[in-house]
């Protein structure tokens, strides 16, 4: 079997996994919340939550194995493409996933987070997959491993964020009384997006300096390179607008969904529809 073959069957097989995942956590969750309304004993395990908790992990390898393989065909990094940088960053979301899910209950996460995976990797696989081929110039560079690399990170972390808030945005409803309180999903959402801010800064950073040696110049208002800054500030705005404006609850959480907003229109409407130095090959 080649790189390439495995590859792919690893990525389907991987996306197939997801579903059956997401499926487990989200009947877990209307158990959860079922027992809620009717003020009874809470299920701690289910035979759900054990199909969702080991498809996700068993779906994880396979992921991994998906990604490993492209970068084995392509000769370098795999994230040098959309397609690329889709299978990377989805298989970021679910470590991030489980990561957390190691360091507390986070299966009222699942469903979202497979979700987003399961989702990413059904479109990446039919509508953005190319076959790899040599790196451009530009990116033949260290800088691709640092940049993007980077900024695959916190695009992950990102998601698990914006899966978050929109919990804590619905949460008033009792239909999702499965998660933690709202108060509590607030601090977990700002842990996450701070964390995540920290790397895009860098990203952004990164990004300049390899500008400056590829280009000659650290900003030239390029497309990519304004939505970059864009995503920055809005996320910065969220950060400040909650440490030190008090804006804690509801009106903080819209700022973040703007910045992940943002970060999808960066990803998707910028490389695909607006023409620049940073457009994606093979798409």
């Amino acid at each position: 079997m080649t790189a390439q073959a495995l590859s792919v069957y690893s990525l389907w097989g991987a996306t197939s996994l997801y579903v059956i995942s997401m499926l487990g956590y989200a009947f877990h969750a209307a158990r959860v919340a079922d027992a809620r309304g009717r003020s009874v004993d809470v299920p701690t395990s289910s035979r759900s939550l054990g199909i969702g908790r080991a498809t996700v992990i068993v779906g994880a390898v396979l992921h991994l194995v998906g990604v490993v393989a492209r970068g084995v065909e392509a000769g370098h990094v795999p994230w040098s493409s959309m397609y690329e940088y889709t299978i990377t960053g989805s298989l970021v979301v679910i470590a991030v996933f489980l990561v957390l899910a190691r360091r507390r209950d986070a299966h009222f996460l699942g469903a979202f987070a497979t979700g987003i995976a399961s989702l990413s990797l059904g479109l990446a696989l039919p509508l953005l997959y190319s076959a790899s081929d040599q790196l451009q110039p530009a990116l033949q560079s260290y800088w691709l491993v640092v940049h993007v690399s980077i900024a695959i990170l916190a695009t992950g972390i990102f998601a698990i964020g914006f899966a978050v808030t929109v919990i804590q945005l619905l949460r008033r409803s009792p239909r999702l009384n499965f998660a933690p309180p709202e108060e509590e999903l607030e601090a977990m959402a700002f842990r996450l997006h701070a964390f995540g801010f920290v790397l895009w800064t860098f990203t952004v950073i990164a990004g300049a300096i390899w500008a400056n040696e590829a280009w000659g110049r650290p900003w030239g208002w390029d497309p990519k390179e304004v939505w970059s800054f864009v995503i920055w500030a809005l996320y910065a705005g969220y950060l400040h607008a909650r440490t030190t404006r008090g804006w804690a609850g509801r009106r903080a959480a819209w700022l973040s969904v703007a910045g992940f907003a943002a970060l999808i229109i960066n990803f998707t409407v910028v490389n695909l529809v607006i023409q620049g130095l940073h457009s994606y090959a093979g798409v």
